[in-house]
């Protein structure tokens, strides 16, 4: 209301705009790549699905239609506690990288800016993982789940990257008749971490016909749903760990303690089955190396969810004036952002002060970079990990003893 309007003696109420606040991007909706029961729907685009029952409408119509490693995927991710995924109808034999079609595979999911779990269920070789893994790197924004090989027999096989290179031919853009990709063992190393692998495969009734013998089945869609369900519960900086997995019945291979010891450091999550418990996800590894930051699924996660939520919400900045008043308005907002984000439990520290800071001043934004029409904003925070080894000490004392604090 303008000041001109105040003719009158009495009491004016004029509304102001308050402060910006940063609201935190979904973390959990998830994008399937693979043959659906219905080879023909859909095609050539990235269709959402919010249900079971939609998918099945969409993609499995008719009395009897047959299962896929998609469609069991996707039955697995809402059993689990997923809530949303995209489809993209990628025939088997077809590359999901897209390079034969750019209109199809992992190009259709640069169009979506939801996403930030990527599978391509039951691909295991070579190719697949690297198209997954390098899609995730280069977005930055989302995290892929990579699918063993179904028969694997020796648990060492797991402890050998492969190095084979990835194979050229029609369908990859490259000299024909060059031979077909060799199963991949474990994905390559990811340097951010933008990639997990899970092993082994499980044993689920058939949605479609649950009489049938039961069929073993990849578990990205499964732990997909797990990763949703923990960022609903208890958020995104919770590892997505000692859950149950809904559905499974058996395992492919019953890993061991002894065996799984030399697994985890090599970024292989099991899934395993405890007595009385059922089957659990027993690792929370991402497949950076051993001595990288990004080793926790949880740490690669929240700073995604970090980045991608500071990075959306601070779009306004852009062609504002660059001077003191914006970057103060700048930090005030990542500050009050980043304070409810610590007092959620996702960040360490006795004190906000001690769990982040935010530099966004003339030490950041020195003339030459205000010419260059730049705002700059540096963010440090210190993440929770998770607690994968619990040690106890336990000592034995006589009666009255003093005992020493551990």
């Amino acid at each position: 209301m303008a000041s001109a309007a105040f003719r009158t003696p009495g009491v004016y109420i004029v509304e102001q705009p308050g402060p910006r606040t940063i609201q935190g991007v979904g973390t959990s909706v998830a994008a399937f790549l693979g043959q659906p029961p219905d080879a023909g729907a859909h095609q050539n685009e990235a269709f959402a699905v919010n249900s079971w029952t939609q998918f099945c409408a969409e993609f499995a119509p008719g009395d009897k239609p047959r299962s896929t490693n998609l469609s069991h995927a996707v039955y697995g991710f809402f059993l689990n506690g997923g809530t949303r995924c995209y489809i993209v109808n990628v025939s088997d034999k077809d590359p999901i990288a897209g390079t034969a079609n750019p209109r199809s595979g992992l190009q259709l999911l640069e169009e979506v800016d939801d996403v930030s779990i990527v599978a391509a269920p039951g691909r295991s070789d070579v190719a697949s993982h690297e198209a997954l893994l390098s899609y995730c790197e280069r977005l930055g924004n989302c995290v892929a789940i990579c699918d063993p090989p179904l028969d694997v027999k020796n648990i060492d096989q797991l402890k050998v990257v492969e190095t084979a290179p990835i194979p050229k031919g029609p369908a990859a853009g490259g000299d024909a008749g060059a031979k077909p990709a060799a199963p991949g063992l474990r994905p390559r190393v990811s340097l951010g971490g933008f990639g997990a692998f899970y092993f082994p495969w499980l044993y689920v009734a058939d949605p479609f016909d649950p009489k049938a013998d039961l069929p073993a089945v990849p578990p990205s869609g499964a732990m997909a749903g797990i990763w949703g369900r923990v960022d609903v519960k208890r958020g995104v900086h919770k590892a997505p760990a000692n859950e149950t997995v809904a559905g499974a019945l058996n395992l492919t291979y019953r890993v061991t303690s002894a065996e799984q010891a030399d697994l985890n450091s090599q970024g292989v999550n099991c899934i395993r089955f405890f007595p009385s418990v059922g089957m659990l996800v027993w690792g929370a590894r991402t497949v950076a190396e051993e001595s990288s930051d990004q080793r926790y699924l949880p740490v690669r996660r929240l700073g995604i969810f970090l980045e991608e939520s500071i990075k959306r919400a601070t779009r306004w900045v852009v062609f504002e004036p660059n001077d003191r008043t914006l970057w103060k308005t700048i930090r005030s907002e990542i500050v009050g952002f980043l304070t409810n984000v610590y007092l959620d439990g996702a960040l360490m520290g006795r004190t906000a002060e001690e769990a982040f800071f935010v530099q966004c001043d003339e030490t950041t934004n020195t003339p030459e970079r205000i010419a260059a029409g730049q705002v700059n904003i540096v963010i440090g925070f210190a993440p929770v990990k998770p607690a994968e080894f619990v040690i106890f000490r336990i000592g034995q004392y006589q009666a009255g003893a003093e005992v020493e604090a551990l």
